[in-house]
């Protein structure tokens, strides 16, 4: 077991956080918004430990359906499951733990957040299997990245609002716009395996469409904020997101495979700009 355990430190990405912290933020979103600025400590500990679980499970799991696939990629070949460290057994066998751990953590919150953990669950499994039969297999993982927002809402206020649908939909043209500038760094080995990307979908419209969705993140945004009756702090917060878009467009506009990666990277400060305005529209400036 002490052999294992390194080579399932690296099968659930626990080495590269920028994952985690894709999916905390919305959640962190979610619960200073319906937590009025001061959530409860016990439920935003629960959602932080189960974000970073069931990032690891999904890494687990998409890694199982992907074995076959990342043999020929150049940046995944090399993975502990695809080389052969582990077996593909032990990589199930991982998921399903850490999924089950993290579906325990939500047991002492409401009905509601409960029913929503199966569904979270199914997305996080399913997600893997996308990429083979949709052409935007990103608007699906927006939609899994996202699940703890309508989540947090129901764990913290019993119901969700409008405003809670219209922040996941901004999550899902925000995971488009950041998993399509992932996507460009693998295009030329998906397409030689037949997978199907937003990269590949957009063709030479790439650029210019993970454009639009960052509008489209900070427009939805901006609607959710309306609706709850926010101003200029979270008005800020979000033209500094628009800002880091801006700046991601920039680095990306020659389709260099590097810069592509570093702007997929960069994306955590888009989703902390939105937080920082959501946290002092909250905290400093409530009703």
């Amino acid at each position: 077991m002490r052999q294992r355990l390194p080579l399932y430190f690296l099968l659930v990405r626990a080495d590269k956080p920028i994952g985690i912290l894709l999916l905390l933020w919305p959640t962190l979103w979610a619960m200073w918004a319906a937590g009025e600025g001061s959530p409860a400590w016990h439920v935003v500990v629960i959602f932080t430990l189960g974000t970073a679980l069931m990032r690891s499970a999904g890494c687990a799991i998409n890694d199982y359906f992907d074995r076959d696939f990342d043999l020929h990629v150049q940046r995944t070949e090399k993975r502990v499951l695809t080389s052969g460290k582990i077996r593909p057994g032990e990589a199930l066998a991982v998921a399903i733990v850490l999924a089950l751990v993290s579906f325990l953590l939500v047991l002492p919150l409401n009905a509601l957040t409960i029913q929503l953990a199966f569904v979270g669950a199914f997305l996080a499994a399913s997600y893997p299997l996308m990429k083979r039969f949709f052409a935007i297999p990103q608007a699906y993982l927006g939609i899994a990245f996202g699940f703890g927002i309508p989540m947090g809402f129901a764990a913290l206020q019993g119901s969700i609002p409008a405003a809670a649908w219209l922040m996941l939909l901004a999550n899902i043209c925000w995971s488009i716009a950041y998993d399509t500038e992932y996507a460009m760094v693998d295009k030329p080995d998906d397409l030689k395996l037949g997978l199907r990307t937003s990269a590949i979908t957009f063709g030479s419209w790439d650029v210019a469409m993970i454009g639009v969705f960052y509008a489209a993140t900070v427009g939805l945004l901006g609607v959710a904020g309306a609706m709850l009756g926010y101003g200029w702090p979270y008005a800020l917060g979000l033209l500094g997101a628009a800002g880091i878009a801006i700046t991601h467009l920039r680095w990306i506009r020659h389709r260099d495979p590097r810069a592509c990666f570093r702007a997929f990277l960069h994306n955590t400060w888009f989703g902390f700009a939105v937080f920082a305005g959501i946290f002092a529209q909250t905290v400093f400036f409530r009703h």
